[in-house]
């Protein structure tokens, strides 16, 4: 399985930080819609991954739901049928939920930086760096701090869960 080191925080000033990844990013954004169905997994997470342009891919990843730099392990592989592997998958495992996003994704070296607007939830960041062979999680982690520091993200921004347990969670109602 392919590893990478990732993090994920809530954006309090979206627009500030865009600003600071667009000075360090390789290039511009690209811009994507994303639809992510996830289905009942006894291990890690698996969700079919929906492009608002057409395609689909699936994606099984397994990490520990801690805030940091954290290791996860992954498999992705292209679908040519996502309604008819959806349909398959929602009847042998059941549909656990689903995420809808608009992201741009952009590139700082071996790292993806992930600027998603979702909906129900709000404005979040993620880095994946994307370990080589030999590299060691370590390695990941160090980089990923470093990103973290010139984009001025601090801990206690960051959140261990996926979008799908955060969608899950309880919602208070608002006062009347």
């Amino acid at each position: 399985m392919a590893q990478n080191v990732e993090i994920k925080a809530y954006l309090q000033k979206p627009a500030v930080l865009r600003s600071r990844v667009e000075e360090l990013a390789d290039d511009g954004a690209t811009r994507l819609e994303q639809e992510d169905v996830f289905f009942d997994s006894a291990n890690g997470r698996l969700k079919l991954r929906k492009f608002g342009g057409g395609g689909a891919e699936l994606i099984y990843y397994a990490r520990r739901d801690d805030r940091g730099p954290v290791e996860s392990q992954y498999m992705k592989i292209p679908v040519e049928d996502g309604s008819g592997i959806e349909a398959m998958l929602s009847v042998a495992l059941g549909v656990r939920g689903t995420v809808r996003k608009r992201r741009d994704l952009y590139r700082v070296g071996q790292t993806r930086v992930h600027i998603d607007e979702v909906d129900g939830l709000g404005s979040f960041l993620e880095l994946e760096v994307e370990l080589d062979g030999g590299q060691s999680t370590e390695a990941g982690q160090k980089i990923a701090r470093g990103l973290m520091d010139e984009l001025g993200v601090a801990d206690g921004d960051l959140i261990g869960e996926a979008y799908i347990d955060l969608l899950e969670l309880p919602r208070v109602a608002p006062e009347e």
